[in-house]
Formats: structure tokens, sequence, C-alpha cells
């Protein structure tokens, strides 16, 4: 109910707000995240924990996303930032009425999603989950994922029995047979599974074809205010990657800015997440934010050749020189 609430009273104050204005010589803009906050969000609450914000002449106010996501906001120039994902900004980017919506940075470098199920339901593999229930949330994108890797470790995916997914608590509803495998983030939920020493088995998908190692998260803006108001990007971007840079020396300070930011998180679940996730903020040359543009074409690549986009979208939906 708290984070409910939360969330409610956030909106509130979202649609309360003039977009971006100046409180005290500050440029003031709005940050939506994708969810409720967790370790994938720690470097933008280190920044405002550490004064980075301030530091650019910027008052930053972070909240929680209506029902629908982040992208709508951003595009209508309700928000001027938001987390996102690129297999979820791909049908806004290709509809016929494109949403104007642009990533400008990499939160993680890789894909730390997959699939958890029970251990003792021996799903070791893709094919394994013939047969077995699958919690969906209905994306067509998610859904070809999951069948192409079936397909490619020799299952049957109409074999897979999938339910509309009302799943609260991923090991609850595991451990209850609610369903038999969920869709995760490796360093959350299944770190959670570590910690209470709960028997899973987890796959991920980007060892099934590398092209599923796609961005998730990003941070997105729309293209418009990113013309009109190409210094505030960068000196927002400049301001978290600070924040990004400093999980990666400092977990205890993040963890702290962290639970700060919602006091229902579990301190050493944030902390030993961000022990795991802290060599995938940043790149091979310690930097954060960058996206390559051979991986986002190949997955944009892969989504238009299997139909599941309306158009080519190569070189589109990123950029990365707000980050120069």
């Amino acid at each position: 109910m708290k984070r409910i609430l939360c969330a409610v009273m956030a909106v509130m104050m979202l649609f309360g707000m003039a977009g971006c204005g100046k409180d005290d010589g500050l440029d003031e803009i709005t940050v939506v995240l994708d969810w409720t906050p967790n370790t994938n969000h720690a470097g933008l609450f280190l920044a405002q924990e550490l004064g980075y914000y301030y530091d650019a002449g910027l008052k930053v106010n972070i909240i929680q996303p209506p029902e629908g996501g982040a992208e709508a906001l951003v595009a209508s120039g309700k928000a001027q930032f938001g987390i996102s994902f690129q297999d979820s900004m791909a049908p806004a980017l290709s509809a016929k009425e494109a949403l104007d919506i642009v990533a400008v940075a990499a939160i993680c470098q890789h894909n730390l999603s997959g699939i958890i199920s029970k251990g003792e339901k021996a799903i070791y593999s893709f094919k394994d989950m013939e047969d077995k229930t699958y919690a969906t949330w209905g994306s067509p994108i998610e859904q070809t994922i999951i069948e192409y890797c079936m397909n490619e470790e020799g299952g049957d995916f109409s074999k897979l029995k999938m339910i509309d997914s009302t799943v609260t608590d991923v090991l609850t509803a595991l451990e209850t047979d609610m369903i038999d495998t969920v869709w995760v983030y490796e360093y959350w939920d299944v770190v959670k599974a570590d910690m209470e020493g709960y028997d899973y088995c987890y796959m991920d998908f980007k060892s099934v074809d590398e092209v599923l190692d796609y961005y998730t998260p990003v941070i997105i803006t729309s293209g418009e205010y990113a013309e009109k108001n190409s210094d505030v990007v960068k000196r927002f971007l400049t301001a978290v990657k600070r924040g990004y840079t400093e999980c990666t020396k400092d977990i205890e300070k993040a963890a702290d800015a962290l639970c700060k930011a919602d006091e229902t998180l579990p301190r050493e679940l944030v902390i030993r997440s961000l022990e795991l996730l802290q060599d995938y903020f940043v790149d091979d040359n310690g930097e954060w934010g960058y996206i390559d543009s051979a991986r986002w074409n190949s997955f944009y690549g892969w989504l238009y050749e299997n139909g599941l986009i309306e158009k080519n979208l190569e070189d589109v939906g990123f950029t990365t020189e707000y980050l120069r």
C-alpha cells in the first residue's frame, strides 16, 4: 500500500508540474522510473544523494511510473527523462504514429534477464519448458523470444502453456505452483533466491544467441526535448554518469542512497545485487552509458526479420552524442 500510495502521489505531482522550469537558478526536470526503486536505479539516487545534480545546475524529481510505463510521458513532454528497455521501445518506434523517444545512455551493458523455475521441476534448458506453465505479460516480442529460445534448443513452443501473469512475488508464485516459469532479472530475483536458499534453475537469454544481448534498461528522452535542451541533457547525463561510476567504487554508499529512497528494500539484498551489478554498469573500458550501434541494430534487425516491428529500425532510437 505504501508503494502504491507513493506512486499515485508522485504521478499527481508530475502532472502538476510545468515540465522543465527554473528553481533557484536550477533547471528542474523529472525522471520516470520503469518500476519501483531497485539496484538498476542506484546511480540515479546516488547522484541525487551526493549532490551531483546540484553540481550540474539541476533539480531532479525521480518518480515511479503510472500504468503504461515511462515512454508515453517522455514522448508527450510531461517528463523529461525515463527508464525504458530496447525491446519495449521497439513497438513505439516502429508504429505508424511513432513515439518521439530516444535512448541516450545504457544503464547496464548487457541483458541480465532470463527464465527462473523451481529446482524440482528440472527445467535445465528452454526445451524443458515443454508442458510447463509460463507467466506472460502478453507482449509479442516477449513470447517470440521464448519461442526462439525453445526452438534453438530443440523444443516445441506449442507445448508451452502460457497464462496471464499475476505474479507479484516470484518465489511465492513458484513455490505454490501458481506457475512453473517466469521472466526475471538475474541480479534481483535470482540473487534473492540465492539468499533465501531457494532451490531454483535459471537460464539467461543471451547464452542462447548473442542477438538477445540487447540493451536493458536504458535512459530515454524525447528527440524534440534533446534538440531544444541539449545542454540540460548533457549535464544530466554527466551527473548520472558520476552516480553510476561511484556505484562501482562504493557499494555501501550506493546502497544507503537506494534504501533511503525506498525504506522497504532489504539492505542485504541491495548490497549483494550491487556487488554483482557493478561490473555491468560500465563497459570494458570502464565507461558508463555507452551504446554499441552494432548490438543495437542487431536486435532490431532480428525483430524486423521476425515480423515483430513494422519497419526497419537500423540506427533508430538511440544516440551517444550527449555522453561526449
